[in-house]
Formats: C-alpha cells, sequence, structure tokens
C-alpha cells in the first residue's frame, strides 16, 4: 500500500493557499532597508508579496499586496500634498496639483524602492520571476505603496511619513523649481494616449465686473472632466486643469 501523501500536499491539489513567506534573517534584512521596524512582520511579508506569488487561490486577495497597495496610495498622496503645502507657501492649486502627480505617479513609487533597494525582497513565482518581473515599473511601484501601507497600518502616519521622506528624498532634491502649466500637461497627457485635445468651457460667471469668478470645466473627450473657479478664464482653467489630471492620473 502506497503511504498517504503529506497533508500539506493534498491541500495544494485542492486549490488552497500556500502563503508565500521570508526567512526570518530576510525579514530582518528587509526591515533594515525600509529603516522600520514591525510589530508584526507579516504586514511586511505581504506588501513584499506579487499577486503572482499566491496565484489564484481563495486567499490571493488577502495574501497579496493588493490591499495594502491601494491604502498606501492614499497615504502617499496625503503625506506629498501636506509636504507640498508646507514648503511651496505661495503656489497655487494649479501649480501643485502637476508636482504631486509627478511625485505619486509609479516611476516615481518605483525609484523609490530602487533608491531603498528594497527591490530583491519581492515575492514573485517562479513565471513572472523569469519574465522580469523584478525590475518591472508597476511592480516596483505597486510594492512601494504597499510598503507605506504596512507601516502606516502597524504603526501610524508618522513612520509612514518618515519612510516617505528618505525614499524620496533624491526626488525631493531634484525637484524642479518650476513646473510646466497644468494646461500644458494636460494636453501633453491627451496627445500621449492619442485623444482629442482638452476642451474648456464656461460654465458660470459671477460677481461684479472688478471682481469676476469664472467657473470653468476641462474635460478630455472619453476620460472624464473636472470644474473649478478662478478671478479669471485662465486661472480657473488651470485649475480645472490640475484637477483633471489628478483624476486622470492613474489612466496613464
Amino acid at each position: 500500500m502506497k503511504p498517504a501523501r503529506p497533508k500539506r500536499t493534498r491541500l495544494r491539489t485542492k486549490g488552497k493557499s500556500c502563503t508565500p513567506t521570508l526567512s526570518d534573517d530576510r525579514i530582518k534584512a528587509a526591515q533594515d532597508a525600509v529603516g522600520y521596524k514591525f510589530k508584526d512582520a507579516g504586514l511586511l511579508v505581504r506588501a513584499l508579496t506579487h499577486p503572482s506569488a499566491v496565484g489564484n487561490s481563495v486567499d490571493a486577495v488577502r495574501d497579496s499586496n493588493q490591499r495594502l497597495e491601494f491604502l498606501g496610495d492614499r497615504v502617499l498622496n496625503l503625506v506629498i500634498a501636506e509636504r507640498l503645502m508646507e514648503r511651496r507657501k505661495n503656489e497655487s492649486e494649479g501649480e501643485l496639483a502637476p508636482r504631486l502627480n509627478r511625485l505619486v505617479k509609479k516611476g516615481a513609487c518605483a525609484d523609490a524602492v530602487r533608491h531603498m533597494g528594497l527591490q530583491e525582497f519581492i515575492l514573485l513565482s517562479d513565471g513572472e520571476e523569469a519574465a522580469g518581473g523584478r525590475a518591472r515599473e508597476s511592480t516596483l511601484g505597486d510594492v512601494s505603496e504597499a510598503i507605506i501601507g504596512a507601516i502606516f497600518q502597524d504603526g501610524g502616519l508618522a513612520p509612514a511619513r518618515k519612510f516617505i521622506e528618505k525614499a524620496w528624498a533624491p526626488q525631493f532634491a531634484s525637484a524642479p523649481a518650476e513646473t510646466k502649466d497644468p494646461k500644458t500637461l494636460l494636453q501633453e497627457w491627451a496627445q500621449g494616449q492619442a485623444l482629442p485635445l482638452p476642451d474648456y468651457d464656461v460654465i458660470n460667471r459671477s460677481g461684479p465686473d472688478h471682481e469676476p469668478i469664472y467657473e470653468i470645466e476641462a474635460k478630455v473627450e472619453g476620460r472624464g472632466s473636472a470644474v473649478a473657479t478662478g478671478p479669471s478664464k485662465r486661472e480657473a482653467e488651470r485649475s480645472a486643469a490640475a484637477l483633471l489630471l489628478q483624476s486622470l492620473a492613474g489612466q496613464s
């Protein structure tokens, strides 16, 4: 009679998950690279776990970094926005928005992971590894946001902010003193997506002649619109373009 297969093997054939993990030494090395010691090291492991590493099991969403990525994206936007508000006190929303977009896009998040040397700790399937997943910008960007989410869950906003300040330090240092006009950036985005150029419509004009308030809608056909107000058509158009850029940031 053949001996029964180990229980672990039977579970795998039934489609149960085999949760990826790191050795204690690797967890310590990853925490040293992050610069934060987790009370729950499982959060860090999950942040480093690409969806390919858990396959299509019933626990895939729970065991991969997707949910932490969702949280970390929101924390990153908050911290970067807060930082810009503190350091650029004389800039309008139309000037701040493109700076924010530049610092929270996937490429910026991927650069942060590379700067911290965290790509070596990412858990991938053999197929994803062979396909170059460890160097893929989207993979690195997702891990970056997931690590922020994990730190926030484990220790709150202060350590998450500290990680962002360290991981984004080269990008903060190289930030241009001036940025392109939001209308120019929106036009370039539309052209890059092979879409019609943005339209700007005056929805309303109020106030006295010497202090008018314009309400402008900026829209890109098929991709959405945004409405903003300003003391001139130009300023309202810039603000509307900046708001629309924010909503379109994840569609590129």
